[in-house]
């Protein structure tokens, strides 16, 4: 049966979906953020350094099974397992965070190396952890993201703009870029937050970054 024109036109104008963006991206950046907090001085984790990796490890195996296997994971399950892992990761990099202010006030000239390079393994790790924040909170979400076509929700994004009639979707290292803008610039650059809670993930990890890289790598630099 042939079809009639606005069946026609309404299939030339809905946007095609490019799918699910791809959560593997997303895995590495945990386990990265693991790593990051097991190499910091001993005195700046709440905890055995190497602790926060083998939890995110253990969180993070469903997702690596499933992405290895026909598995699928219930959406509240992946909501669940990915916010449980959100605040572990933001509680390590708070911690460190708060840990590296105290020992500011003792520390010494030998100890300025130290503190450049702890300021610039949290400067890092605030980054990838905001970039999991939006990651998972923009839209409810990768697979939410998709069931709405992509569509503007929390960020809009300069591909959102005018409707998004390609589909395209974000992927994980789209958000790693938004958190660089964020952590560099203390403001959006091509990406902005449209909801209040992207609002104010986007001042805490200002905030963060503001702590780390003014106040704390610029009192290494004075103790030289």
């Amino acid at each position: 049966m042939a079809s009639s024109p606005e069946t026609s036109q309404a299939a030339e104008t809905t946007p095609v979906s490019h799918g699910i963006a791809p959560r593997w991206q997303a895995v590495i950046g945990i386990l990265a953020l693991g790593i990051l907090n097991a190499i910091l001085p001993s005195n700046l984790t709440f905890g055995p350094g190497w602790l926060p990796l083998v939890i995110e490890v253990i969180l993070s195996s469903p997702f690596i099974i499933e992405g290895l296997t026909d598995l699928t994971l219930p959406y509240r399950v992946k909501r669940t397992l990915a916010f449980i892992l959100l605040a572990v990761v933001t509680g390590a990099l708070i911690s460190s965070v708060i840990f590296l202010i105290f020992t500011l006030t003792s520390s010494t000239s030998n100890q300025a190396i130290t503190l450049l390079r702890s300021a610039m393994v949290l400067w890092i790790s605030n980054i990838l952890v905001f970039a999991l924040w939006y990651w998972e909170v923009d839209g409810g979400g990768p697979i939410k993201r998709h069931q709405n076509n992509h569509q503007l929700a929390d960020f809009m994004f300069p591909q959102q703009v005018s409707g998004n009639t390609t589909a395209w979707s974000p992927h994980f290292l789209d958000y790693v870029f938004l958190a660089f803008t964020g952590a560099t610039a203390l403001s959006p650059a091509d990406t902005y937050p449209m909801t209040r809670v992207a609002k104010m993930l986007m001042m805490i990890e200002a905030l963060i970054s503001l702590v780390i890289v003014v106040l704390l790598a610029a009192r290494a630099v004075n103790i030289l």
